[in-house]
């Protein structure tokens, strides 16, 4: 059983620093890589030159960090095959960069559920379009993730899905955050993708009385972060803990060289 697990950090907590700047605070605060998202000021793109892929593997080498996952925006609740077929293509491209820049893996979105349309029929696309893309991450030695987020906001959508695509490149991402706001306890969401999940994101906020949600530093808010942390090593899960602060979305919370250091601190502490 694990007494420790690798920490990263996602580049959304930083969305204006260079790489340079990125992989120094990684240093200073013992991360040991990152989780790529936003880079050069943008959602990194799929159609990266070659001559930047370079530049970042050569980088993340010397400095002795890894490149832990990249953030797809992917998503195939579409009505029109096209748009889903679209998805699929650009899916496969990330694939294809995450091999690149040696990373394990790449992140997708299951999507929302679209007017007039039901979760059954929204699970059964999402399952129809990663089982189009997993022989691709199988080809690149890359593993999709599918993250609770948008209609896949629990454990129990997310496990649906991957009930339909038996396949060891596809795995799920566990976004603290959204479970629990809707209404998903940590042990129903480890017992719904635990013998599958890949990668855990953890954030912490607290609901307001309007119903929704304030991004707070890790330990101030409501989300049972450390519950799950407890639970992950507990259940001997290896993986890595991303520390996901949504500065990008959110700009009007903390700044990177406040939050990133807190949460590998209080991260660390917890699992002493």
């Amino acid at each position: 059983m694990p007494t420790q697990l690798p920490l990263v950090y996602s580049t959304l907590g930083c969305p204006d620093w260079s790489l340079e700047r990125m992989i120094e605070e990684a240093q200073a605060d013992g991360y040991a890589g990152l989780e790529i998202r936003v880079l050069d000021g943008q959602i990194i793109p799929s159609d990266m030159p070659a001559a930047r892929r370079k530049e970042i593997r050569d980088l993340m080498r010397q400095n002795g960090l890894v490149i832990a996952g990249l953030g797809a925006s992917t998503r195939f609740s579409s009505p029109d095959p096209a748009e889903r077929r679209k998805n699929q293509d650009e899916l496969k491209r990330y694939l294809e960069l995450a091999n690149d820049l040696e990373s394990p893996m790449v992140r997708t979105f299951g999507g929302a559920v679209a007017e007039g349309q039901t979760i059954e029929q929204t699970i059964d696309w999402l399952a129809e379009g990663l089982a189009g893309v997993v022989e691709t991450a199988a080809a690149q030695g890359v593993t999709v993730v599918l993250e609770t987020h948008d209609a896949f906001y629990r454990g129990q959508e997310v496990a649906a899905t991957l009930a339909k695509v038996e396949h060891p490149n596809l795995k799920a991402v566990w976004d603290t955050h959204h479970p629990y706001r809707m209404g998903e306890s940590v042990a129903d969401t480890w017992k719904y993708i635990g013998h599958r999940l890949a990668h855990v994101h953890i954030k912490d906020a607290r609901r307001r009385p309007d119903g929704e949600w304030d991004l707070v530093l890790l330990g101030e808010g409501e989300v049972p972060n450390r519950e799950v942390v407890d639970l992950l090593l507990a259940k001997g899960y290896s993986g890595y803990l991303s520390a996901e602060w949504e500065k990008k979305w959110h700009p009007h919370i903390e700044e990177p060289e406040v939050a990133l250091p807190q949460h590998a601190r209080v991260l660390r502490e917890w699992m002493k």
